[in-house]
């Protein structure tokens, strides 16, 4: 069993200065005359604004005298827009106000200023697939705000995730094709980030964080609203992309440091007219590693724009582009054929100070995605969403690896020429209604997605370049890696001339059912249908295509034992694995036994989780604390002729995540979570131990 412990410190102190003038004020509700916590108040055209508390006020000081707007926002409600005046600067009382529900998706504005608890974002039109409060979701999600990035000053994506309580980087982008971007650890699961603003958003290489607005880690397995492709059995990870919005102003950042960093962003957002917004980022990073050789280097721009064309339709287009260069990652394989001799990094005696790279030996990275968004209301009570994107990306240069030779404390590198690249198209089509059956309030989903995918492959074969010891030594007299040599041996090898295509189609459905005002429910049901059409290039393939579909539903419970205060909850979850056919060995001893094409059947995933969530003092105390247990039946085993389709895999653990703002200016967040992961039965590998235990535990202040 392996323990990981990890403590980091967040502080963010904020003085904020106010002058006396004209002031507005007011009362904000729903139709049954509840007060609304956290609605977005601002006034248009300008930067002022507030967020209303506890008992739905608010109250905007600091107004010379003129005419206005207010604009007043929250997710699940529509926005009202109340033109005002403030003459000899005196106070305007606006009264109670009303707000009626209609699924407002994605248009809100957020006022950081006024925020109470700067580290969190505890709502969310992503998570579900439609505006829902954090306290009243079934499902456990982490959210890192853009606020919590600039206090840290992050950099890089792979720090930003530092803040997602349970999230292990298992390693660093790669460059590679068909999965470069880095490996993270969720409930014992690797996943990877290929999730932006809620569709498929692709990357082989690493993430530039000026574009973020924020950070969804959507946690347990998630397939029914999400599918397969882009998912893991632990949850996944959901980009969401900085938005065009009222105003006009900008920014312009420089930073520098250690290790040759340096990094230039700028940030522009222009309305042009109360209908259309337009905004552009862009920057420039590179620093350079702490080894003797080793640099990464980022160029990107993404432009969006918004545009209402009237009170029941809006445009939304927004595009990124990345070029990225870098050397590989120190990467060592250890050989699992033959017991090694080695127990430590320490015993090996490896030296962190090498690369075992050159800085001519580099891959580069061409990342492109865009998205188009209907957001059409048909009614007060239903709205439609409709979604086109798409991506593309590449990888082009030398990826290199480390390989433990058998019985021995070397590594012998292979390279290969790297030329591929892949294409994504996705289709996103979903209805949301908020409607009342007798007494019940439903909120409905009705959505149907498609994803198609072609990968092409002209890369080169694996090549030997050298053997070097730990202490990066070569062994033999034997050519040292720099980009003339790989060139030179890997001229002499075939190249690939693959094109392989897949596509998924799903439809789903998710009712949550309100059946008191402190219970509710939520049933969901995903039909998903895989086709993997193999490599068109390849003829002699055509036996390997297929195609599959299954089904896969979702349920949960909420309870509030004090409304939007306090709430329990519980949850099933699940997901599933498309395995592919392949040709594997009669006999992995006799190579002319031939060859057998071997088929799988669906891996499926199960959650049972249960938990806690609070929203406390006035919104300054938020947490979550929760049980999750994760089984994967019919998990594909070994290798070769002896690979079976005969595992079981168990995930279990514990999460804490707190977020607080005891006193105005200070933020916190702080958390803990243990992971237990196991292989519990696998016939076909009598070679591994009963229980494979890996356990991780993080905790954050």
């Amino acid at each position: 069993m392996k323990t990981s412990f990890t403590l980091t410190t967040f502080l963010l102190l904020s003085i904020f200065t106010f002058s006396q003038s004209g002031t507005i004020k007011g009362t904000i509700s729903n139709t049954t005359s509840s007060p609304i916590l956290g609605v977005n108040t601002i006034i248009k055209n300008t930067i002022k604004g507030a967020q209303t508390d506890q008992d739905g006020t608010f109250e905007i000081s600091n107004i010379s005298d003129g005419d206005y707007i207010l604009s007043i926002s929250y997710l699940g409600y529509k926005t009202k827009e109340i033109p005002f005046s403030i003459t000899n600067n005196g106070t305007l009382d606006l009264g109670d106000i009303v707000l009626y529900e209609g699924n407002e998706l994605l248009q809100e504005i957020v006022l950081d200023t006024k925020r109470k608890n700067k580290f969190s974002r505890k709502q969310s039109a992503y998570v579900s697939k439609m505006p829902l409060k954090n306290i009243e979701n079934s499902q456990v999600y982490s959210t890192i705000t853009n606020q919590l990035l600039v206090s840290q000053s992050v950099n890089n994506f792979e720090d930003a995730l530092k803040n997602a309580v349970g999230v292990n980087k298992l390693w660093s982008s790669t460059g590679r094709s068909g999965d470069g971007a880095g490996y993270y650890s969720i409930r014992g699961f690797s996943v990877q980030p290929q999730l932006v603003n809620g569709v498929a958003g692709i990357t082989n290489g690493f993430i530039n964080p000026s574009n973020v607005e924020r950070v969804e880690v959507i946690k347990g397995p998630s397939a029914t609203l999400f599918g397969s492709s882009i998912t893991s059995y632990g949850g996944l990870i959901n980009i969401v992309t900085k938005k065009p919005h009222s105003g006009t102003g900008g920014s312009i950042s420089v930073a520098g440091g250690s290790y040759d960093f340096r990094k230039l962003n700028a940030d522009v957002n222009v309305s042009a007219s109360d209908k259309v917004s337009f905004r552009f980022n862009a920057g420039y990073q590179k620093d350079n590693s702490f080894q003797d050789y080793g640099f990464k280097k980022s160029v990107f721009v993404a432009p969006s724009i918004s545009y209402k064309v009237n009170n029941k339709l809006t445009l939304n287009f927004a595009y990124e582009a990345s070029d990225n260069e870098q050397t590989n990652q120190t990467f060592l394989f250890f050989n699992r054929s033959a017991p090694l001799l080695f127990n430590t990094v320490e015993e090996l005696n490896y030296d962190r100070e090498k690369s075992l790279t050159n800085n001519d030996v580099v891959i580069k990275n061409i990342t492109q995605n865009y998205r188009g968004e209907a957001v059409y209301k048909i009614s007060d009570n239903w709205s439609s969403q409709s979604i086109v994107a798409g991506g593309l990306a590449k990888s082009n240069g030398f990826y290199t690896y480390l390989f433990n030779s058998a019985n021995s404390l070397n590594f012998a590198l292979y390279a290969q020429d790297t030329d591929a690249k892949t294409r994504t198209m996705n289709l996103q089509q979903n209805f949301t209604g908020d409607f009342k059956i007798g007494d019940l309030q439903n909120k409905l989903l009705i959505g149907v997605d498609y994803l198609e995918s072609t990968i092409i492959d002209q890369s080169s074969g694996w090549g030997y370049l050298h053997s070097v010891n730990a202490q990066g030594d070569l062994i033999f007299s034997e050519p040292e890696v720099n980009a003339d040599n790989l060139k030179a041996i890997l001229s002499n090898l075939d190249r690939n001339n693959i094109e392989t295509k897949q596509n998924v189609f799903g439809a789903y459905i998710s009712n949550i059912l309100n059946i008191t005002p402190s219970l509710s429910a939520v049933a969901s049901l995903r039909y998903d249908r895989f086709e993997y059409k193999g490599d068109i290039n390849d003829p002699s393939d055509d036996h390997q295509a297929y195609d599959e579909s299954t089904f896969s539903p979702k349920f949960g419970i909420v309870f509030q034992p004090i409304l939007n205060q306090l709430s329990v909850f519980a949850n099933y979850q699940n997901s599933f694995s498309y395995i592919n056919p392949e040709l594997t060995a009669i006999d992995d001893n006799d190579p002319t036994a031939g060859t057998q094409l071997q088929s799988f059947d669906l891996e499926q995933a199960n959650q049972l989780e249960f938990g806690v969530k609070t929203n406390l003092f006035n919104n300054r105390l938020e947490a979550t604390v929760n049980y999750y247990n994760i089984t994967v039946d019919d998990k594909v085993m070994g290798f070769g002729a002896s690979k079976q389709q005969d595992g079981t895999v168990k995930s279990n653990g514990i999460e804490l995540e707190v977020n607080a703002s005891p006193v105005n200016g200070l933020n916190l967040r702080g958390g803990f979570s243990f992971n237990d992961s196991e292989v519990t039965k696998s016939a076909s590998r009598s070679d591994l131990i009963a229980y494979a235990c890996r356990s991780w535990g993080r905790y954050i202040i």
